[in-house]
């Protein structure tokens, strides 16, 4: 695979697109795909070459025949041959360019499609959050189509139609008077001309046809994704009449353009029956002239009728290409975005010592109208344990998001070891954090799969470990599939509590230098969570280990504990201190005391947009 190209600043459209495209046809530090790309070309021209001969030969023959053939001489059978032979190594030569090109061909649509997949887990969880899932994903399945397309029509329909159309008219030139090339000439040109005329008119339809079908697109699957929400309110109704309307809206779209499609064929067919006819007026008097044979005006006919196919599919093709250039800008255009959070040139990796994390007046906000931290400052020595915790909407998840840097501070700075983590790369910054995070979200696969994503290369015996460490072994081994279970999509198939501890145990296996732990058990029974808790303090010993908790009892043993409101730090201290001074820390404590003696359920586990908003 040749090296990434550095994306478009800009969103290429139109044929500027082919700007982009270009470089992957003709790859940097790979000759064999250049030596494919110059025989493809050599094999094209060779193609057309034999395709603009063949009606010279049945010229030929036709002039052999009509000048009577004497007894016992026989039929002309070598132009016969050389007629078929021609046409054959026009089909052969055709075959092989397709051939020899298909490579290159496949290779630029895989490198691309790895580009525009590398880009998007480039790009910030701002971008992410911000995302239409549906309208995404189809804006890449219909880019990587339309490269396919385009390379496919463009290269191997267009221009070589274009190249025939120029030897057909110097042939007419040479061989008969001017007119006919001319008439010949004009009537390719008014068709070309109508085509890309009407074309871009109805371009506006098909970007329409394209956002519309997003739409739709993305509403199903959002309605999909939240099948147990609609359930709960008994809105199928209102789902489906969401999802008409977007229907309804590309059903607009899609008659305006089938409408402008008939007008577009039906000029189309004026133009070359009218130059149809003129050419073969003229052949005819000059045939009556004597000035032309009958082989001249059956050459002229089979020239005519054999760019008339191409011409016809010329129509189409070029609807195609101005199609696969509009599916390609929504790709390209998610090349050009932004990468907000990029390492500095020639970053080092983060040097990584006992792990300590230190928070220097930090501020930030997701929207600069609204701060969420108002300048946090707090360390996290090495090997001690540091709790945050807090009301909804304190900034608690946002530090965690700051530290993992998925957001750059406004103003501040975040050390870890003594290292600012803007100075050093991303990969080595998280690679040193392990997260359990509040929303467990899992693979469409196995257990297995989803354990060892903490560290791909880990044995089954460790990744067995880590789901012992996890306290989730036993309900692993009581499935009939035990670690080879199908989880579902995002870990449906799992309760609350068993995907948690999935991601404990992934997290575990990656054997992180910190640990950070966003209301980890927040979706556990109360023993279960004790159970946890103890092991999360035998694996944490020795490690840097920041919690982020709600539940004031996971984190009684903390060494220290940082109380958040409003963005600021209202308290600090170990949960003795904070009781015996009877602020903020003791009221919480008690309200969820009380509360635990009402309702001795574990609290639900809030979802990451619940805890910032």
């Amino acid at each position: 695979m040749s090296a990434p190209l550095k994306p478009p600043a800009i969103p290429p459209k139109g044929f500027a697109a082919l700007r982009v495209l270009f470089p992957f046809l003709w790859p940097k530090g790979r000759p064999d795909l250049r030596w494919r790309v110059a025989g493809a070309v050599l094999c094209l021209i060779l193609a057309k070459a034999a395709t603009v001969y063949v009606p010279l030969w049945y010229k030929a023959a036709v002039d052999r025949l009509d000048q009577g053939i004497p007894a016992g001489l026989g039929l002309p059978i070598g132009l016969i041959f050389a007629y078929g032979a021609t046409r054959v190594a026009s089909l052969v030569f055709a075959e092989l360019r397709d051939a020899i090109f298909a490579k290159v061909g496949q290779h630029a649509i895989r490198a691309i499609g790895l580009q525009v997949f590398q880009h998007l887990h480039a790009l910030s969880l701002r971008f992410h959050l911000a995302r239409q899932t549906g309208g995404l994903t189809r804006a890449i399945e219909r880019g990587t189509k339309g490269v396919q397309s385009l390379l496919s029509y463009l290269l191997f329909s267009v221009l070589p139609t274009l190249f025939e159309i120029a030897l057909v008219c110097i042939i007419l030139w040479r061989m008969f008077d001017g007119w006919l090339a001319l008439t010949t000439a004009v009537t390719v040109l008014l068709y070309i001309g109508y085509t890309l005329s009407v074309t871009e008119w109805r371009i506006q339809f098909r970007r329409n046809m394209n956002e519309t079908d997003s739409q739709a697109n993305t509403h199903a699957i959002e309605s999909l994704l939240n099948y147990e929400t609609v359930k709960y309110f008994g809105n199928e109704r209102h789902e489906a009449e969401r999802y008409d309307g977007a229907l309804k809206r590309y059903e607009q779209a899609a008659v305006r353009s089938n409408v402008s499609l008939s007008l577009l064929n039906i000029g189309q067919a004026f133009i070359i029956s009218i130059g149809l006819t003129l050419v073969m007026w003229q052949a005819a008097i000059g045939i009556s002239e004597g000035r032309y044979t009958l082989g001249d005006f059956v050459l002229v006919n089979t020239y005519l009728l054999q760019l008339y196919q191409p011409l016809g599919f010329f129509g189409f093709v070029y609807r195609e290409v101005k199609q696969s250039m509009i599916d390609m800008e929504r790709m390209f255009a998610l090349l050009a975005e932004n990468v907000e959070i990029a390492d500095k040139p020639d970053a080092p990796a983060l040097r990584l010592g006992g792990g300590a994390i230190a928070f220097r007046d930090v501020a930030f906000g997701y929207d600069t109208r609204r701060p969420i931290l108002r300048g946090i400052s707090f360390d996290v020595p090495s090997g001690h344990t540091v709790a945050i915790v807090g009301p909804s909407g304190a900034g608690k998840s946002t530090i965690g998001r700051l530290l993992f840097r998925f957001y750059d501070v406004d103003a501040g700075a975040i050390l870890i070891d003594g290292q600012d983590i803007r100075d050093v790369t991303q990969h080595s910054v998280r690679a040193a954090v392990g997260i359990v995070p509040q929303d467990t979200v899992l693979f469409n696969d196995t257990i297995r799969y989803n354990i060892r994503y903490g560290r791909p290369d880990a044995t089954d015996a460790e990744v067995e470990e880590a789901a012992r460490l996890a306290h989730i072994e036993r309900m692993i081994t009581a499935m009939p599939d035990g670690y080879d279970t199908a989880v579902g999509e995002r870990g449906l198939k799992l309760s609350g509590g068993e995907k948690q501890r999935v991601a404990i145990a992934r997290t575990l296996l990656k054997q992180p230098a910190i640990f950070m732990f966003d209301e980890a058990t927040s979706a556990l029974d109360t023993h279960t969570e004790r159970d946890i808790q103890r092991n999360l303090r035998e694996v944490s010993v020795g490690r840097t280990t920041l919690i982020i908790a709600h539940r004031l009892s996971t984190v009684v043993d903390a060494d220290e504990i940082i109380v958040l409101d409003d963005g600021i730090i209202v308290e600090r201290g170990r949960h003795v201190a904070l009781m015996a001074q009877g602020g903020r820390y003791a009221a919480m404590w008690a309200r969820q005391q009380h509360g635990a003696a009402d309702d001795p359920a574990p609290a639900p586990a809030q979802s990451a947009a619940e805890a910032e908003f």
